[in-house]
């Protein structure tokens, strides 16, 4: 098994982002996933460059400014608190976020073609929703999923896995081009653990010769890069909620989510 697509907490540091995953360093074309930490009264300026970005916070609240717009993020307490808003920055844009009391904020991108305009996102209207059940239950915010919110290529999603629970399961796969069945995305796992000394496990298991194949221990802070192959499950200890932010991007034409799930794990639902 390879560990280059497992990236630890803190093996993708530096003096901008805890984490910092472009496309050259994730080997691919489109997605990227940037962490900024800012104490109280800190600011952070970026440049969008050829990709879209969502600014979502993941604990506490900021304002978003770019050269048209400001939008002003509550934000929450943590991820496994609420879901929370968030903002949209267009390409060729530069961004400024400014938090007064400090925080962190993830910034999910990915390499695209149309300049939309900049906007905000409301945390009451992120589509929610429970996918399976008993020991396969997970909570799944959708605030740009391909149906909730408008991008050109970004994808981005949450799941709070309860402690003990699967999902991501069965595993299932996006690495193909096949209208109607299947759409070609690329993907980032950002994962949080509730609780001190918490971790899980994320598999990734190839769906050709030579595909990616992954079985990680995870904890706060680690990322798992999908390039292909069937992912899932993912594990969360028991006794403590295992959160995720998925980023998806392709070349399709069309932005949607297409899944193939593995022949030989048909039970249950996603």
């Amino acid at each position: 098994m390879s560990n280059d697509l497992h990236i630890p907490k803190g093996s993708s540091t530096n003096a901008l982002y805890t984490v910092d995953i472009d496309p050259k360093r994730a080997g691919w074309t489109y997605c990227a996933l940037r962490i900024v930490t800012l104490e109280p009264g800190g600011t952070h300026t970026f440049t969008t460059g050829d990709s879209e970005w969502i600014v979502l916070p993941l604990e506490g609240g900021c304002t978003v400014q770019t050269e048209e717009k400001e939008f002003q993020l509550l934000g929450r307490e943590s991820v496994f608190a609420s879901v929370s808003d968030f903002a949209y920055v267009p390409r060729d844009a530069r961004a400024t976020i400014a938090s007064g009391a400090g925080g962190r904020f993830a910034l999910a991108g990915a390499k695209c073609e149309r300049r939309l305009p900049a906007r905000y996102g409301p945390a009451p209207e992120v589509p929610t929703e429970e996918r399976g059940s008993g020991n396969r239950l997970r909570h799944v915010r959708n605030f740009a999923s391909a149906d909730a919110f408008d991008c050109d290529k970004l994808i981005a999603v949450e799941v709070i896995t309860p402690g003990g629970n699967w999902s991501s399961y069965p595993p299932h796969k996006h690495d193909e081009h096949r209208p109607g069945e299947e759409a070609e995305l690329e993907e980032i796992y950002y994962f949080e653990i509730d609780g001190p000394n918490g971790f899980g496990y994320q598999r990734v298991s190839p769906s050709r010769e030579g595909g990616s194949d992954v079985l990680a221990e995870v904890r706060s802070g680690d990322a798992v890069l999908v390039p292909d192959g069937w992912h899932g499950p993912s594990i969360a200890q028991p006794e403590h909620a295992m959160y995720y932010l998925n980023v998806m991007a392709g070349p399709g034409e069309t932005r949607e989510w297409r899944i193939c799930f593995h022949p030989d794990h048909t039970e249950g639902y996603r």
